[in-house]
């Protein structure tokens, strides 16, 4: 009978990379209502305070984006609830949207973003259009993050490229520099950090100071990964997927995030002006999923219980 070879595991360094563990200091994640009703206590995954990101789907009841908001905001989280524009019929549908939010839920801040969906419900059909209509300044909301999109979007560029992306950005720079909101810019998720890097050096060289948190695909199995890639058009770093499975070594153990979100931070680490501020996880493969990732590489570990 054969002998089979088995390779010996390579030996890694005891603990987290003290660069990874730095960068992901005060990470954010996303949530959508009807993943957030399978969670009997997100006190037991999060760490308090963290910012938590409510996903607004089309077809998802305002009321159920707001109960996910009151019973986060109750659990000592940070809550930022997406309003998606091309979903809000018109401005008294947005302006009942913030005062449900915050007369609800105590929430003070958003994200705003496009929407995903080919045609508008009504009158808004991007973030610009609903920062004009200064309802969020006039509710006291104290802070504002719009989409980017390192890879494009053909939403916005049909053609492939960035003009129209790039267009926003700079009209959202402008746009904090004459008013009083704190913004930032949550990105697209991604899987490769050249292209990441590459953008936001684009950014600082056109004079987009707004800090990047980078969005970044949680655990899952590669399979389902490459579904939400190619489903949510990442471009480029999509090859990075479609290498992986084609190793056949590799094609049955679940995407990790450690090549990307390791160079990111050791870029981060030497050149500490770099414009990304924070990680944003997507849990593409469960909420549980990417907590523990994140917390098995130096970031924040919930409380236990009872303490």
């Amino acid at each position: 009978m054969a002998l089979l070879n088995f390779r010996r595991a390579e030996s890694r360094p005891e603990g987290p990379d003290p660069r990874v563990e730095a960068f992901l200091q005060d990470y954010s994640i996303e949530v959508m209502p009807r993943t957030a009703a399978k969670i009997e206590d997100f006190r037991a995954l999060l760490p308090e305070g963290t910012r938590v990101y409510i996903a607004h789907i089309d077809g998802v009841p305002i009321e159920d984006m707001v109960a996910t908001a009151r019973r986060l905001a109750r659990d000592g989280f940070r809550v930022m609830p997406h309003f998606p524009a091309r979903i809000i019929p018109d401005k008294a549908t947005l302006g009942d949207w913030i005062a449900r939010y915050q007369g609800e839920a105590g929430v003070s801040r958003a994200l705003l973003l496009g929407g995903g969906i080919a045609t508008p419900h009504g009158d808004f059909d991007n973030s610009m259009q609903l920062l004009d209509t200064g309802l969020f300044d006039k509710a006291g909301f104290d802070r504002l993050h719009v989409a980017g999109h390192p890879e494009g979007n053909r939403d916005i560029d049909p053609d492939g490229g960035q003009a129209n992306v790039a267009a926003a950005l700079r009209w959202k720079q402008a746009f904090s520099e004459r008013t009083d909101a704190r913004m930032a810019i949550n990105t697209q998720f991604c899987f490769d950090a050249a292209p990441i890097i590459d953008w936001v050096d684009g950014l600082a060289a056109a004079g987009i100071d707004l800090p990047v948190h980078i969005g970044i695909a949680g655990p899952a199995k590669l399979q389902t990964m490459i579904r939400f890639a190619i489903a949510c058009g990442v471009g480029p770093s999509l090859k990075v997927l479609q290498k992986r499975a084609m190793d056949v070594s590799r094609l049955l153990l679940p995407y990790e995030p450690d090549d990307v979100l390791g160079a990111l931070a050791a870029h981060k680490a030497a050149n500490p002006d770099f414009g990304i501020a924070r990680v944003h996880f997507f849990p593409m493969g469960g909420i549980r999923a990417s907590t523990d990732w994140a917390v098995a590489h130096g970031g924040a570990a919930a409380r236990p219980a009872g303490a």
